[in-house]
């Protein structure tokens, strides 16, 4: 299964690859040389630690790369009275009597923990796409399934979202 990213999830990856090719891995590199310049390799912690970091900013941007380059790009617009992807959704648990939150997110960014639900997840499933008002039956599995009440929709500007870095 392919990551599922927007178009601005990758215009983001493409930035951080760009910020860390031309800004990050220069100044690495300058600390290579700097540590190097110290003499002795074989005891030099800080050379070691330099070397560290340059080839964690390789991998980081390596990584950047295959996600972008194995992405499956989904379209993050909805209707203005509808869940989608990057919207919050404050829901009504008929069940447990309470109110939840979710956000709606990219694979990449899910974290149930934190209240974000991915597009996969049988949340996520459930709730994109419908109206407030709407009650969405959510299953679990084959044996359970409750169903809630889409009481709110706040739509959220992309700008404001997380940086990836954080996944």
């Amino acid at each position: 299964m392919h990551n599922q990213l927007t178009k601005s999830d990758v215009a983001k990856m493409q930035a951080e690859i760009e910020e860390r090719k031309v800004v990050v891995r220069h100044e690495l590199l300058e600390h290579v040389k700097v540590a190097r310049a110290q003499g002795d390799l074989s005891e030099n912690f800080e050379y070691y630690a330099a070397k560290k970091e340059k080839n964690k900013n390789e991998s980081r941007i390596r990584y950047l790369e295959r996600m972008i380059r194995t992405a499956e790009i989904i379209d993050d617009s909805s209707e203005e009275d509808e869940v989608g992807v990057n919207n919050t959704v404050k829901v009504y648990v008929e069940e447990d009597d309470c109110e939840e939150t979710y956000r709606i997110v990219t694979t990449v960014r899910g974290n149930a923990l934190a209240g974000l639900v991915s597009v996969e997840s049988p949340i996520g499933k459930a709730l994109l796409g419908k109206k407030q008002g709407d009650r969405v039956t959510i299953k679990v599995n084959d044996n359970y399934s409750y169903d809630v009440i889409v009481r709110e929709i706040i739509k959220t500007d992309d700008d404001s979202q997380d940086q990836l870095r954080a996944f």
